[in-house]
C-alpha cells in the first residue's frame, strides 16, 4: 500500500506539472524540465506502481511466497531517494537550483540499489518456481528489461555527472535515448503489464487461462523485439551501425506481439464466465484500446514520415492511456481485494462478511474513469495538433479525474462504503492504511 500511495502521489504531481505548463510541450522533449516530468511519471508513478503490484502478485503467478517480505521497504526507500536525487540533478541542469552536490552519481547509486533489490527479491521468487507459467515468463522478461533500463539510465547519469569519459559510453549516452525508452516503456512496463494482465483478466472475469500458440507467439515475438532493440541497439551504436534499421526491425516484431496480445484479450472477454464484468475489467478495455490506438498511431505517423515530430504524443498515449489507464483500473480492484482479504480473511466462514464488491460503489467511480480516459485522448489530440493550451486543459481534466479515483480508493481502504452492520464483525481487523498484511490473513 505504501508503494501505491507513493505512486499515486507522483501521478498527481506529474499532472499538476502538466497543467502548469511545466515541461513538454512548452519546452523541447530533451529539455531538463521535460526530463523532470518524464521521470516523475516513469519512476515515481509507473515503476513504483509496478513494483508494488509485483511484490503482491508474483506469488500469485507462481503459487509460492515472496522470497523476502522485509526487502520491499528498503527498496522503496532507495527508489524514492534515488528519484529525488535525479530530479534535483535535472533541476540543477535547468538552472532552477544552485546547490553544488553530485546529484547524478548519488541518483545512480540509489536507483541502482533499489532496482537491484527489486530484481533480487522477485528474481529469487521466480527462480525457485521453475518451470514458470506463461504470465510469469512475461514478468521475467520485464525484469530483465528493467535491469537494462537501469543500466542505461546509470550510464547517462555517469556521463552527465562527469564521472566517466569512456568512448563507448559517450556514444551510448549520445544516441541511446530511444533504447532507454523502449527498454523502460516497452520492456519493463508494457511487457510486464501484459504478463500480469493475462492472469488478472482471467481471474477477475472467470475466464480460462491462456497457454496457446498466440500467447506463446506474443511472448517470443515480444522478447525478440526487446532483444533486438536493447542488445542489438547498443551493439549497433558501439560498432557504428544504422540504429534506425535496428529499431525498425524491433518495432515490427513488437507490433506483431501486440497484435497477438490483442487477439488474446478479445478471446478472454468473449470466453469469460462472469457475464456482467466489474468496473476494473470494463475500464481495462479502454486501456487496451489506447494500446491499440498507440500502435496504429505509430504506423500512421511512420507512413506520413512525421513520427519523430510527434513522438511525444505517442509516448504520452502509451504512458497515460495504456499503462496508467490499466494501472488505475486494476488498482481499483486490487485495493478493494487486498483490504477485504486483510480485514475479513480471519473471520470468513465464522460470521457474515461483505463481498469484495461491497467495499466499492462502481456507479460513483465510473464517471471519474470516463473523465480520465477522455482527458488522455483529448490531450493526445492536442499534442498532435500542437495545441499547448488545449493540452493543459485536458491534463486538468485528468487531474480532476485522478483525484476522484484516489478518493474512491481511500474510501475502499477505509471501509467507508461497507454497511455498518457488516463493517467490522467480531474478529475482523481494521486495515492499516499504508501497509497490507493480507498475506498473513
Amino acid at each position: 500500500m505504501a508503494y501505491f500511495a507513493s505512486a499515486l502521489l507522483a501521478l498527481v504531481v506529474a499532472e499538476c506539472l502538466m497543467v502548469a505548463g511545466y515541461g513538454y510541450p512548452a519546452v523541447p522533449i530533451a529539455a531538463p524540465e521535460t526530463l523532470v516530468l518524464v521521470h516523475v511519471v516513469a519512476i515515481g508513478w509507473l515503476s513504483l506502481l509496478m513494483c508494488g503490484a509485483l511484490f503482491q502478485f508474483v506469488p500469485v503467478l507462481v503459487a509460492r511466497p515472496l522470497h523476502s517480505n522485509s526487502l520491499p521497504l528498503p527498496t522503496l526507500g532507495c527508489l524514492v531517494a534515488g528519484l529525488v536525487a535525479l530530479l534535483f540533478a535535472f533541476l540543477k541542469m535547468a538552472g532552477q537550483i544552485d546547490l553544488d552536490l553530485a546529484y547524478f552519481p548519488l541518483a545512480a547509486t540509489l536507483l541502482a540499489a533499489g532496482f537491484t533489490l527489486v530484481l533480487w527479491n522477485l528474481g529469487r521468487t521466480l527462480w525457485a518456481s521453475r518451470p514458470l507459467t506463461l504470465p510469469a515468463r512475461f514478468v521475467a522478461v520485464g525484469l530483465l528489461s528493467v535491469g537494462a533500463t537501469a543500466i542505461l539510465g546509470i550510464t547517462f547519469a555517469l556521463i552527465l555527472g562527469g564521472v566517466s569519459t569512456n568512448a563507448h559510453l559517450l556514444d551510448v549516452a549520445a544516441l541511446g535515448l530511444p533504447i532507454h525508452v523502449i527498454a523502460g516503456l516497452g520492456g519493463w512496463l508494457t511487457f510486464t503489464a501484459i504478463g500480469v494482465s493475462y492472469r488478472l483478466l482471467a481471474m477477475f472475469m472467470l475466464a480460462p487461462e491462456l497457454d496457446g500458440p498466440s500467447t506463446r507467439g506474443a511472448l517470443y515475438l515480444g522478447t525478440a523485439a526487446l532483444g533486438v532493440a536493447i542488445v542489438g541497439g547498443v551493439a549497433t551504436i558501439c560498432f557504428d551501425g544504422n540504429l534506425t534499421i535496428t529499431l525498425s526491425a524491433a518495432g515490427l516484431l513488437g507490433l506483431c506481439a501486440i497484435a497477438l496480445y490483442g487477439r488474446d484479450t478479445v478471446h478472454l472477454y468473449r470466453a469469460r464466465k462472469r457475464r456482467k464484468i466489474e468496473l476494473n475489467s470494463r475500464m481495462a478495455i479502454l486501456a487496451l484500446a489506447s494500446l491499440a490506438a498507440s500502435a496504429i498511431l505509430i504506423v500512421v505517423l511512420l507512413g506520413l514520415g512525421v513520427l519523430g515530430r510527434h513522438i511525444g504524443a505517442v509516448v504520452f498515449l502509451v504512458s497515460f492511456g495504456w499503462l496508467s489507464g490499466l494501472g488505475l483500473s486494476k488498482l481499483y480492484k486490487i485495493v478493494a481485494f487486498l483490504t477485504w482479504l486483510e480485514c475479513y480473511g480471519p473471520v470468513i466462514g465464522k460470521t457474515p462478511t461483505p463481498r469484495v464488491q461491497d467495499l466499492v460503489v462502481e456507479s460513483r467511480a465510473t464517471k471519474w474513469f470516463a473523465l480520465y480516459f477522455l482527458g488522455v485522448w483529448m490531450a493526445t489530440v492536442a499534442l498532435l495538433l500542437d495545441g499547448p493550451l488545449a493540452f493543459r486543459v485536458s491534463t486538468g481534466a485528468m487531474l480532476i479525474a485522478t483525484s476522484g479515483i484516489i478518493v474512491q480508493l481511500v474510501r475502499s481502504r477505509s471501509l467507508c462504503d461497507v454497511k455498518a452492520g457488516l463493517r467490522l464483525p467480531e474478529g475482523a481487523r481494521r486495515p492499516r492504511f499504508l501497509f497490507s498484511s493480507a498475506q498473513h490473513a
